[in-house]
């Protein structure tokens, strides 16, 4: 899906279970998230200063949250930049395949979820901005 645009990419709030034992979020493939959710992974303990991402898919779809704490995810479709200040939980960001995408200004105790639309696979991958701004055209 070459044509993605960043503005393709929707904060997607989740149902927030509240009790007062605490809160429970609950995400379903395919109802929450538009796409079945084969490979979940989390990003943790990154240090201050560091950034992640700085790459594009070119056929995986991702739903990022902060699972806690808070960080930036920059989104990039060749000609646009965007940024979410993720923060809460319970809101996460919808990436379609073809959008690169950064991560940093992690807080403290940070952890960034990602549910992925396929298994781990490393051709999907685009790591050079340079390559993918041709591969946009």
């Amino acid at each position: 899906m070459k044509d993605s645009q960043v503005f393709d990419c929707t904060l997607v709030k989740l149902a927030k279970n509240h009790s007062d034992r605490g809160n429970i979020t609950a995400v379903t493939q395919e109802k929450q998230v538009p796409f079945s959710i084969e490979r979940v992974y989390y990003l943790y303990d990154v240090p201050g200063g560091e950034a992640r991402g700085g790459h594009a898919h070119r056929n995986l779809q991702q739903l990022v949250v902060a699972a806690s704490g808070s960080f930036d995810l920059i989104i990039d479709d060749g000609c646009v930049r965007r940024t979410f200040h993720l923060s809460r939980p319970y809101v996460g960001v919808y990436l379609p395949s073809g959008i690169w995408r950064e991560i940093d200004n992690f807080s403290s105790g940070s952890i960034c979820l990602v549910l992925a639309s396929l298994p781990y696979d490393e051709r999907d991958y685009i790591r050079d901005y340079n390559e993918f701004v041709q591969w946009k055209l």
